[in-house]
């Protein structure tokens, strides 16, 4: 088995075994002790990012662009002062993404060489350690829960490509079936797997319904690939609730694409702060035993708008403090099916439910800050 990073990677080193893109074994942490570098391993770093960047990175003339002005820096000696691996990860990550505006283009140290060729099977331990740590995490399903008036709630961490993570998959949307109204909290999800999209978005489509999600656009091959709702998913589908998806600056990558497909498929509604903008999926590429580059090698293409939030983000369709986007959805959901009542009685129920989603306590505003940039 592979093991692999996410397809929509991003600058937040979220890693996951997913079936696409390049396989490696870990982007390291920051709590890794650092390395020291010299003159030729510092030169050696460079020139290989120079050349993975020109052959890989999917707009090929920002590439070029940013071969030459490495190139340029390293000529000028402007590394010679650099004796840290970290120090050297974050100066390069800097340079990279003051050419191209592309979050997701960085360079990663790790205490632990990475593989000598990240496209080869992971060590079998490796990919055990993955995956458990993805069961610790609960595949990032944090919470489902109802709420008062019969409202759903899922706070989702992150799409996880890990095949056990379909099974909580269906058990999370087969817990939210019999709700009312329904609310996906993305506000702490930094990305993940374009196929765990597909498979909760397939729970919000009728039955028999096949939705053309969003296409990928990849420079290997000069390709696009198509992605759809499944044919079938199992259990009750969602299709035609109230659907409310929570974003801030923290949620990014996929998580900024089930946001944006269920905007532009008019699935639902888009309340809170607006996402980090990183829509092209990528790999990661050794440059050195001790790093390696996340590098974009494709982009988003929705099939509606024939574009993507890269740089800008996904402006929800309502906007609100992070911090208080759960109350201000649950409130929203109960007024909504205040409105679809068919009795008073069910209305005046309705009623008590929304003064208790009034009292719901809020988040600290300082979790939802605009997560630091690269420097």
């Amino acid at each position: 088995m592979r093991l692999r990073p996410l397809l929509l990677g991003t600058g937040f080193g979220l890693l996951l075994l997913t079936p696409r893109a390049h396989a490696q074994a870990g982007f390291g942490s920051p709590l890794d002790a650092d390395t020291p570098v010299d003159a030729a391993y510092r030169r050696a770093v460079v020139e290989s990012l120079i050349v993975q960047v020109q052959a890989r990175y999917v707009f090929a003339d920002k590439g070029a662009a940013l071969a030459r002005s490495l190139k340029k820096r390293l000529q000028a000696r402007e590394y010679d002062d650099i004796t840290s691996g970290r120090a050297l990860a974050e100066s390069l990550t800097a340079h990279m993404q003051a050419v191209t505006a592309d979050g997701h283009m960085r360079v990663h140290y790790r205490e632990t060489p990475f593989p000598a060729q990240l496209d080869e099977e992971a060590p079998a331990e490796e990919v055990e350690r993955q995956r458990e740590e993805m069961r610790f995490r609960n595949y990032g399903f944090e919470q489902v829960r109802r709420l008062p008036g019969n409202v759903g709630y899922l706070d989702l961490r992150m799409f996880s490509g890990a095949p056990e993570a379909h099974a909580t998959a269906v058990a999370a949307m087969q817990f939210l079936a019999s709700c009312d109204a329904i609310i996906v909290d993305l506000r702490r999800n930094g990305g993940g797997s374009p196929e765990m999209i597909q498979t909760l978005l397939t729970y919000l489509v009728p039955e028999g319904e096949r939705l053309h999600i969003n296409d990928f656009y990849r420079r290997a091959g000069d390709r696009t690939e198509q992605f759809h709702t499944a044919s079938h998913v199992p259990g009750r589908r969602l299709a035609g609730k109230p659907l409310y998806v929570l974003t801030s600056p923290w949620t990014a990558s996929a998580a900024e694409e089930f946001a944006y497909d269920v905007q532009t498929h008019k699935l639902g509604t888009v309340l809170g702060g607006t996402s980090a903008g990183a829509a092209h999926p990528g790999g990661l590429f050794r440059l050195a035993p001790h790093h390696a580059a996340f590098i974009a090698t494709g982009r988003a293409v929705n099939p509606i708008t024939r574009t993507n939030w890269e740089g800008v983000g996904v402006k929800p369709d309502i906007d609100a403090p992070p911090h208080e986007a759960v109350r201000r959805a649950h409130e929203l959901a109960i007024e909504k099916l205040q409105q679809d009542a068919k009795d008073e009685a069910r209305r005046k129920l309705l009623d008590r439910s929304k003064e208790a989603a009034r009292n719901m306590p809020v988040d600290k505003p300082e979790e939802f800050q605009p997560p630091p940039k690269a420097s």
